[in-house]
Parts: structure tokens; sequence; C-alpha cells
């Protein structure tokens, strides 16, 4: 049997790192962009210019992702967590955590799965941590907004303040003018008008695995759960240090 040449050998070791690259995105462990639904939506990918976003794209570590109202995009991370994007929203894609500049964001983990661990939500006033649950973030010039759709969610009011909330589903927690407002729990009417107008929960092609139990735990649809118990008050929490929230 003939060997291969030294110049096959070479090629061959040339073309192993693209194997394996395109052997990974086959298997799925990169972030992907897996809906663009309305448009100007964009990808930055580190060191190089901003494209607009295309379904089935590949996402590195510190990608930049850009919408304008009303683009909307959704992206699956590498583990099978997922967010969606929209409005004038700007988010860095951390190793460690989805980094929320700007704009409105929706985030949630598959019901059922295991040993994903934390996903983090960061912006520049706290820290949202979830995990099997739907979180809703928007961040404006004055304001900050998180909003547990159910589930629970821990947030961070950022370290040295000594404060922290856990928020239930149906929960929001407001940060204004420099100020955290108590937590509040959204009436039920007042949900489903949020639910029916959203632009972030409707009118995706991809689909979101915990809008079900979103619309069970707001009584909706023919599998309707009965109404549930009102749930104690947001129980304050001793905020993460600096480590915890990276």
């Amino acid at each position: 049997m003939a060997l291969p040449s030294r110049r096959t050998l070479l090629l061959a070791l040339a073309l192993a790192p693209l194997a394996l690259r395109m052997t990974a995105l086959a298997a799925g462990r990169d972030p992907q962009v897996v809906a663009v639904p309305s448009r100007p939506a964009f990808v930055q990918l580190p060191g190089r210019a901003e494209r607009q976003a295309v379904v089935g794209q590949s996402l590195l570590p510190d990608t930049v992702l850009r919408t304008r109202t009303p683009g909307r995009l959704q992206v699956r991370l590498a583990d099978g967590r997922s967010f969606r994007m929209g409005g004038d929203a700007l988010l860095r894609l951390d190793r460690d955590a989805l980094a929320l500049q700007r704009g409105q964001l929706i985030a949630w983990v598959n019901p059922g799965s295991k040993g994903q661990g934390t996903l983090r939500v960061r912006t520049r006033v706290a820290t949202a941590s979830i995990e099997g649950t739907t979180v809703f973030l928007e961040v404006g010039e004055r304001e900050v907004k998180v909003f547990s759709w159910e589930g629970r969610v821990r947030v961070s009011t950022g370290a040295g303040t000594g404060k922290g909330f856990v928020l239930e589903g149906g929960q929001e927690l407001l940060f204004r003018d420099g100020t955290w407002q108590p937590p509040r729990r959204l009436s039920r009417e007042e949900a489903r008008t949020r639910l029916s107008r959203s632009l972030l929960l409707n009118d995706f092609p991809a689909p979101m695995e915990t809008l079900p139990l979103i619309r069970r735990t707001l009584g909706l649809g023919p599998q309707a759960a009965a109404t549930p118990a009102a749930p104690s008050a947001p129980t304050p929490v001793a905020a993460a240090s600096p480590a915890a929230g990276r």
C-alpha cells in the first residue's frame, strides 16, 4: 500500500483545525443564531466588522449583538439555554454571562435540564441569576427592570450595597433614578396583557420551551392550571460577591 506523500500529510495537518471546528458546529457546541424574525439585527464577532445577523450563524465569546427597533433575534447557547433580544438592544456574550448594556432581553433555561448551572445576565446595576426559569430584563437610561415570568430569579444589586432579592414568578424589581423600588407582584390581568403584547414572547419561528409554563402560571390555554396561591413576599438576601457575579 502506497504511503501518503509529504504534501498530503501537510494538507491534512493544515485542515485538521477546520475539521474539528466543523465537528464542534455540527455537535452544537457553539452559541448560534436560531431566529431573526425582524430587522435590523447585527452580529459582530471579536476582531471582525459588524454584519447582518444570519440564522445558523455560529457565535464566539465576546461577540456583540445589536438590534434596532423593530429588530429581534434569538440565540441558542452552547448548553441549550436560550435568549431573545429586541428593541434598541446591545448585548455582549461574555464567557460566563450575558452582558446586557441596553434594550430588552428574555432568557430561559429549558424545563428538566440538568447540569447546566446558573445563567447570569449582567446589567450596569445588577446581576440576575436564573435556574430553570424565564426572566425578562429591560435596560434604559433611567431605569432597569427585572421580571420573573415563572420560577425563581436571584438578583444581586451590586458589590458593596448589601442588598439583593429573590423574585418569584410574576414579580418585578425596578431600579429608577438611582433607587431600587420594592418588588411587586403583577396582577393576573396585567401579566396577561404583557404576555399578549410582548414582542419577545410572540411571533418567533423558533420555539420557546418555557412558554407553556408561563401560560400555565397565568392560568391561560387549554391546559391551564388552577389559580396558584399568592407567593410570600420577596425575600431579601445578601448580595453576591463580585466574583459570584462573573
